[in-house]
């Protein structure tokens, strides 16, 4: 093994990939297996490197020295080369030597000329719209890079149509065949380097959830909280100081007969994913460049299994059996999404490395089997990570909150159900019918985009969701709660509030991403970023930086006050909501920090709260 030749903080001159470039750059770390440096140049971008791209400050301005009487300038050459090569007069003829020295010549450049190209086409593509003269001052975008810049550049210069254009416009274009192909070649082979460096540090190297002991401890301590909480609402007194709770027996925790009605739900849920209607989008791009296909047809399973209960009730099927043997549904979905965790890590051993999570590919079984080791796992195109995220547990939640209505009424013997729990049932029945018609807006989520399907995202779709989530109406059940006219108008008022900023904060996040040339949204400024997208710093955005979260909270608070304030257990859901999404958002400052660089440095600058405005 090779001694390494620089150390960690060491400043030195690395060789931008595709070019020949060198650029002032700190060591931060060394990878002994790939032998790969990783650097941080001025404007945060942080590449992987070979130790032959990197030479010391002292030897590399020892040799621009040397250089400096036949090239004053090498920067202004470069400059002056990628937007007008020199052509040779007409009536001027080489030596042999003197063209076999042009070639040479030519050739080394071809790299240089390529990385302006690049920056040459990125910005002719971009669309003229009035955001575009609000562009932030800041670093120049061709000097940011992340792990998705690449690609997008690499499907801006894919037709072959816009090279040409670019070629013609800016005297680029070669004048024999020979030179073409060198020329398209070089271009290639710098998309191929800078791939190479992405697959070398795909690695997760930052473990969250508390590494492999955190996350070993998740796997009990989460199926070990849903019990618990809905151990206590059967209680008479559901107080925190009843500890510890009566156990029941472990033979009345399962029933074949409960589990087969959980596996009916399931692949109910899947028959309606699989069917052909609903339109078909792309996702983002992965890190291969490649999108996948999704098919958006989540609200007509929610309308078709309204139909399936609407029957089942009509034939008078008592619905209230979910509330009966509740406890027994939520054991059998979470041993189902054990065994479909299972199932997900040994297929994903067999999986591409490029198709693996960049969050759950450390090497820890344990770690990744919790998080998730592959990024998308299809069965043909039947992707089991987003049909989970909104069909089987969020259609569920609905229809376990209209059993316990059905519960309620039948066990205090009433006409009709509480004003309390139709409060409960109104604002979360929104809250689904909101996300099933804007199912499209997930593909853009950490969870969809970062996050790989593990036990995490399966016992969270399937059991946390759907049971956690229904907290409050099971607890109406056993412990109903007056709400007064005035009270209840207020709480509405709250949950109208919470449902406009998230909403609204969504839409305009959404729109944006869509097209950020839209004159309708050419109030919004921006900053840009080397990836093409634009880190809003007006409207909803500009007033902190997740408003979605913050009308998530609020929304929250208003599920729980119809339940009352004699216990704290209805609030558990506000509570958890909080501690959750400060922990994801502390995760998207990561990721994004790591993703947009100085831009993100910028935005935080310019929006300085992060969920609560002038508290956090």
């Amino acid at each position: 093994m090779p001694n390494r030749r620089f150390a960690d903080g060491e400043v030195v001159m690395g060789r931008w990939p595709g070019s020949v470039l060198y650029y002032e750059v700190q060591v931060t770390s060394y990878d002994d297996v790939s032998h790969l440096y990783t650097v941080k140049y001025k404007d945060g971008t942080e590449l992987a490197l070979k130790e032959s791209d990197i030479r010391s400050q002292s030897s590399f301005k020892h040799r621009k020295s040397q250089s400096s009487s036949s090239s004053p300038s090498r920067r202004s050459t470069s400059r002056s080369r990628s937007r007008s090569p020199g052509r040779p007069a007409k009536g001027r003829r080489r030596s042999s030597s003197q063209s076999r020295e042009h070639k040479d010549d030519k050739k080394k450049t071809i790299q240089e000329t390529n990385l302006a190209l690049l920056v040459l086409v990125f910005s002719f593509n971009q669309k003229p719209s009035e955001n575009n003269t609000r562009r932030y001052n800041g670093e120049p975008d061709s000097t940011e890079r992340n792990e998705t810049s690449c690609v997008i550049l690499e499907q801006k210069l894919k037709p072959d149509l816009e090279i040409e254009r670019v070629l013609e416009q800016y005297s680029l274009h070669p004048r024999k065949e020979e030179k073409k192909k060198e020329e398209r070649h070089s271009e290639k082979k710098f998309f191929e380097t800078i791939k190479t460096i992405e697959k070398a540090s795909s690695k997760t190297k930052e473990l969250e959830f508390g590494g492999r002991i955190g996350t070993f401890m998740l796997i009990f301590f989460l199926p070990a909280t849903v019990l618990y909480l809905l151990l206590m609402c059967k209680q008479d007194d559901p107080s925190l100081m009843n500890f510890p709770l009566p156990l029941p027996a472990l033979e009345s925790l399962w029933e074949a007969r409960v589990f087969g009605v959980f596996l009916l739900w399931f692949f109910l849920q899947a028959l309606f994913y699989l069917l052909p209607i609903g339109k078909v989008v792309e996702g983002l791009p992965l890190s291969n460049g490649r999108k996948l296909q999704y098919r958006i047809n989540g609200f007509y399973a929610f309308i078709l299994t309204a139909a399936a209960i609407g029957a089942l009730l009509y034939f008078q099927f008592e619905l209230h059996y979910l509330y009966d043997h509740f406890m027994q549904f939520a054991v059998s979905a979470a041993a189902f999404s054990m065994v479909l965790s299972i199932f997900l890590y040994i297929r994903s051993l067999k999986a591409p490395e490029e198709e693996l999570a960049p969050g759950g590919n450390s090497g820890y079984f344990v770690y990744d089997f919790f998080t998730g080791h592959e990024l998308n796992p299809r069965i043909g195109s039947f992707d089991l990570k987003y049909f989970c995220e909104l069909r089987p547990g969020l259609i569920g939640w609905v229809v376990i909150n209209l059993a316990m209505l059905l519960a309620e009424m039948k066990i205090h013997n009433q006409s009709m159900p509480s004003l309390s729990m139709i409060l409960v049932n109104s604002f979360q029945l929104l809250y689904v019918v909101d996300a099933l018609w804007n199912e499209e807006a997930i593909l853009t989520t950490m969870d969809i985009t970062h996050d790989g399907f593990g036990f995490m995202l399966a016992f969270g779709d399937l059991v946390w969701v759907p049971f956690v989530y229904s907290l409050q109406a099971f607890y109406l059940v056993g412990h109903p709660t007056a709400v007064s006219w005035p009270v209840a108008a207020a709480i509405i008022i709250l949950n109208c509030i919470g449902y406009y900023i998230f909403r609204s904060a969504n839409s305009q996040k959404n729109n944006f991403r869509r097209n950020p040339a839209d004159p309708k949204l050419a109030y919004l400024k921006f900053i840009p970023t080397a990836t093409g997208k634009g880190l809003l710093v007006t409207g909803w955005w500009g007033f902190v930086r997740h408003p979605n979260y913050l009308g998530d909270i609020i929304m929250a608070l208003a599920w729980s006050l119809p339940c009352g304030f004699n216990h704290i257990l209805p609030y558990f859901y506000v509570i958890y909501f909080i501690c959750l999404l400060v922990h994801r958002e502390a995760r998207d400052e990561h990721h994004c920090k790591q993703k947009y660089g100085v831009a993100w440095e910028r935005y935080c600058q310019r929006v300085p709260y992060r969920i609560f405005p002038y508290i956090y």
